[in-house]
């Protein structure tokens, strides 16, 4: 048997050497007259380990990592083609405890199957869900989605089955689905993952909205600066079109639905629905008044269904094992799996599905392992740059969304940063405000002005100007942001804001009383 060697090209490990080091081990291969197969999967989220170089053995994979260049040729010599030990040797990828200790449904087949083989997908329970859909009702779909209590992954949170359901009901010639694949926040990565390690999850998952709703097209809008991803899923589409997943008869059913790629020129504010749908047709990526509701005139006018990648590739589980399954994980209102991204001053990088319901305390320490630089934790941001700061006092909260809502936070799309005891919290409430202010799409004043104004202030508030009346005019700022701009960037910049005020109150201080304090 030809061995196969697994080397990830996602981006991630991409930017940590996986390139140079698949080259090393080609070279090895040829030097050596050695025939072998080297398949580029995505990355099983673990990137603290990446490069992470897989082999398949008679007695299953054996993972070893992270790779340099420089160890290939001791890798070699090591017997790594059957699994042999060397210091980079990490034993069964699934072993791994920061992978042994994970829920994987979503992600089950990322870093395991070669992302553009449709036949690995299927081997790996790929299409199943497909199948089924095709065989049911459109209403007992929805019906099956709602069930599962699945919401949106990209940060509100809403019900998917109700979303689709109105888009089901509503008439129309004409009905669309839409991926937001803008992942704009800080420390967030899976819906790039997914793209580049199992794209045809998301293919799979957009073909079963499309007959639940009797919607015919799909869009995936992506990002600009994921073109590895841009690149996987262009290929993936061609793939399933070719293979009859996408096309007038759906895996051979009267089903009609196709798609195609789009690219986004990297606007954070195109992360919200109504500005995508703008920029998808072509128009200035700013927000709409609502309602009208996307689900009822959306792209061109027409009902659609707009979902963040994750919400739609946990479609297909949902459809394979049923929604009581899939409900039988999490809490409260919180069903189902939640890939958490882990960056920032942190150990153990990477992303983390499990269940809803694990504490920040058990993801930031026992998860993450605390700090990369050894120092206290000081912070943790949830929510990429709109979410709210977390001291260690709130490290008992579930991951959950009502109770984080409960504490000022939101879970939004569940990147997570981690900050040690040097983090200067006034700092990181002004760049709140100036990520606001850079980033608007200026159609409303609370936000336009509001964001300019808060950078303003806190200004004054370094320099030790009038403290106590300029923290008042903040607070009162972001009471105005939160309650009046049109959609979350100005609606939830207050939450990094006043989360440092309130818990880190001893940074807003001016800067004699804080030396003196030190």
């Amino acid at each position: 048997m030809i061995p196969r060697i697994y080397i990830p090209a996602d981006s991630g490990a991409l930017a940590l050497g996986a390139e140079k080091v698949a080259k090393a081990i080609e070279k090895e291969l040829k030097e050596r007259g050695v025939e072998a197969k080297i398949v580029r999967n995505g990355s099983r989220g673990a990137y603290f380990l990446e490069p992470m170089v897989e082999v398949a053995t008679a007695e299953g994979r054996v993972a070893y990592g992270p790779v340099k260049p420089s160890d290939v040729k001791s890798l070699f010599d090591s017997g790594f083609l059957k699994g042999g030990h060397h210091k980079r040797w990490l034993g069964a990828p699934d072993k791994i405890p920061f992978l042994a200790k994970q829920t994987r449904l979503t992600f089950a087949r990322c870093g395991v199957i070669d992302p553009l083989s449709l036949d690995n997908y299927k081997s790996h329970g790929g299409l199943k869900g497909l199948e089924n859909a095709v065989a049911m009702a459109p209403a007992d779909i929805v019906k099956q989605v709602t069930e599962s209590g699945l919401r949106g992954r990209g940060g509100a949170g809403f019900p998917t089955g109700i979303k689709w359901k109105t888009v089901l009901d509503t008439a129309s010639e004409q009905k669309y689905i839409v991926c937001n694949a803008d992942e704009g926040d800080s420390a967030t990565f899976a819906d790039r993952m997914i793209m580049e390690g199992d794209p045809f999850v998301l293919i799979e998952g957009m073909a079963i909205a499309g007959i639940a709703t009797g919607a015919t097209k799909g869009f995936v809008y992506i990002r600009s600066e994921y073109p590895h991803a841009v690149a996987t899923m262009n290929k993936a589409v061609a793939v399933a079109r070719k293979a009859g997943v996408l096309g007038l008869n759906v895996l051979g059913s009267p089903n009609a639905f196709d798609m195609e790629i789009r690219v986004g020129a990297g606007a954070y504010v195109c992360g919200e629905e109504t500005s995508l749908l703008n920029s998808l047709e072509g128009k200035r990526g700013v927000v709409r008044a609502k309602p009208p509701l996307p689900a009822i005139q959306g792209l061109f006018g027409k009902p659609t269904v707009i979902n963040n990648v994750i919400s739609l590739a946990s479609v297909p589980i949902i459809m394979d094992k049923g929604a009581a399954y899939y409900k039988d994980f999490g809490m409260g209102r919180s069903r189902g799996t939640i890939p958490i991204q882990i960056a920032g001053n942190v150990k153990h990088g990477g992303l983390f599905e499990t269940a809803f319901g694990l504490t920040l305390g058990e993801i930031v320490d026992e998860i993450g392992g605390g700090t990369a630089s050894g120092r206290p934790v000081k912070a943790v941001q949830v929510g990429g740059p709109l979410g709210a700061y977390f001291p260690r006092a709130l490290f008992d909260t579930p991951f959950d969304y009502e109770e984080f809502a409960k504490r000022d936070g939101l879970i939004g799309h569940a990147g997570i940063t981690v900050f040690d005891d040097t983090a200067d919290m006034m700092k990181q409430a002004r760049f709140a405000m100036e990520f606001c202010a850079i980033e608007s799409c200026g159609k409303c004043t609370p936000c336009r002005i509001g964001s300019t104004r808060g950078m303003e202030v806190l200004d004054k508030v370094a320099a030790g100007i009038e403290t106590e009346k300029n923290l008042s005019l903040v607070t009162d700022l972001c009471n105005t942001m939160k309650f009046g701009s049109l959609c979350a960037l100005g609606g939830f910049t207050p939450y990094p804001v006043m989360s440092s005020i309130t818990h880190f109150p001893e940074d807003f201080k001016p800067a004699p009383t804080r030396v003196a304090a030190e």
